[in-house]
């Protein structure tokens, strides 16, 4: 018993998490809780606001592959807007996709479902090459 109290003297935790950080380590929260945390606010400032990535990673002054890889991770996506859609491709036949790896067909060939809670692409005559934040279970947009 004297032991185990001996090992957590010498130990911090994430305020978040309760994750185990070494004693020098500068910052209350761990590099994953720090990550989610900014994540959320980068949501906000998305659901707040009609942004590109470029916008998001200069106004939080984070690198832009980060918002890549949320928008990689489907986590995030791209407003529909051709001109835009460029920078992302599905990896399968490459037909530009607005987030994630695989466009809509081929992730259903690839899963063999036919819609199973997928979110749907919608044609839009908008303009813009804004960002938006996705909801779990988001369909509609």
């Amino acid at each position: 018993m004297e032991h185990s109290s001996l090992l957590f003297e010498n130990m911090k935790f994430c305020s978040i998490c309760r994750g185990a950080l070494p004693l020098d380590y500068e910052d209350e929260l761990c590099p994953a809780c720090k990550e989610n945390q900014l994540f959320s606010q980068v949501k906000d400032y998305i659901r707040s606001k009609d942004v590109t990535e470029y916008q998001v990673a200069d106004h939080f002054d984070i690198p832009r592959r980060l918002v890549k890889r949320w928008i990689t991770e489907g986590r995030i996506e791209y407003k529909e807007e051709e001109k835009r859609l460029d920078t992302l491709h599905c990896s399968n036949c490459g037909v530009p996709i607005t987030f994630g790896h695989l466009c809509q067909k081929c992730y259903r060939e690839q899963n063999n479902l036919e819609r199973a809670g997928f979110a749907t692409f919608q044609e839009d005559s908008a303009t813009d090459n804004k960002m938006r934040y996705l909801e779990k279970g988001d369909s509609s947009k």
